[in-house]
């Protein structure tokens, strides 16, 4: 007569083999899971900071092309906009406001007290991405995170 294993004696012999395979696993695949959850916060940050400086570039831009307005007040307002929306310290904040000078205006010098009506006032916006970056290192060293926007002087 041939007996049918228990089947508790099986699990049982199973789970004893298996102890400490949970750690394994866990310690194998939580590195990799938090440099992806990382890398999502990294780009999601990146994306919103984008936004921002495309934002202050456009409004920028927007007071650049009004009589009255001037280079440094333009410049500042971008700068505190940026500043206080994504913690950076103003001096790494960099405008640079061009003008490009219609038929009637030979040369304003990049300067908006000098633009005319009808002249293109391009304002761009450039952030280092390691001021903004939550997680400090060098993999993105050098590269910026740019906003521009043109618009013409009324």
């Amino acid at each position: 007569m041939i007996r049918p294993l228990r089947s508790s004696n099986f699990s049982t012999a199973r789970q004893t083999n298996r102890r400490g395979a949970a750690v394994v696993e866990m310690a194998v695949i939580l590195p990799v899971f938090m440099m992806v959850l990382l890398g999502i916060v990294e780009f999601g940050r990146a994306m919103m900071v984008t936004q921002i400086v495309s934002n202050a570039a456009r409004e920028g831009a927007r007071r650049a092309i009004l009589n009255g307005s001037t280079n440094a007040t333009v410049s500042a307002d971008i700068a505190e906009f940026v500043s206080s929306t994504c913690r950076v310290d103003t001096t790494s904040i960099s405008v640079e406001i061009t003008i490009q000078a219609g038929p009637d205006n030979p040369n304003p010098l990049d300067q908006l007290a000098n633009a005319n009506e009808g002249d293109l006032v391009t304002v761009r916006v450039r952030v280092p991405f390691q001021e903004v970056s939550y997680i400090r290192g060098n993999y993105l060293n050098g590269m910026e995170i740019n906003g521009q926007a043109t618009m013409r002087h009324e």
